[in-house]
């Protein structure tokens, strides 16, 4: 049995986390079955600082509430009018920072994954991307605000696969230019030539 997992895990400092969570396993339990994947990909975001952020200067909003909870909760926003992008609160309560999932390896639920993602030719492609993997996943606003830590739908488990420093290769994050400074700052992590990552 793969332990979740824990509080203390996701009240990590932001930028540990974003690293900590690759070689994590992300499960969905959708209609009685099990939707599984690696993290091989993420993004931080900092917070109040960083002008990448929702929550930019303090901003707090519906939209962005979800940011300002403790770490491990789930925060899902839409965007572009089309794509669904999931994030996992890190650290204390009111210091809104997160990390974008931004890439997973399937692993179990596959045959449900293909029909969401008409686009896909390959395994690799079902979730090679945020917005590829919310649909993957079935993954929308709905499950905003879910607590990772206790939820019995949705969790993060750790099969102790160990992805070393010497394996994480980091650069800019993706679609944040209008960020000034802050678009160049290398806050996204992958796991070296993983076939699963953003291309």
């Amino acid at each position: 049995m793969h332990s979740r997992l824990s509080r203390e895990f996701y009240q990590q400092d932001v930028l540990k986390l974003a690293k900590a969570l690759l070689g994590k396993v992300f499960v969905r339990i959708d209609s009685g079955k099990r939707l599984a994947g690696m993290i091989v990909e993420t993004e931080a975001y900092l917070g109040i600082p960083d002008k990448a952020a929702h929550t930019v200067g303090g901003r707090q909003t519906i939209r962005n509430q979800s940011m300002w909870e403790d770490g491990g909760i789930l925060y899902v926003y839409f965007t572009y009018g089309m794509h669904h992008c999931m994030n996992v609160v890190a650290q204390q309560s009111n210091e809104p920072v997160a990390v974008l999932i931004h890439a997973l390896e399937p692993l179990e639920g596959l045959r449900s994954m293909y029909p969401r993602r008409n686009a896909a030719r390959k395994d690799q492609q079902l979730c090679s991307g945020p917005a590829k993997l919310c649909q993957a996943m079935n993954i929308s606003k709905d499950q905003n605000g879910i607590d990772l830590v206790t939820n019995t739908n949705l969790w993060i488990e750790d099969h102790q696969i160990k992805v070393s420093g010497k394996q994480i290769a980091s650069g800019p994050r993706i679609g944040v230019q209008y960020a000034q400074d802050w678009a160049d700052k290398p806050y996204r992590f992958w796991i070296k030539d993983h076939c699963c990552v953003s291309k």
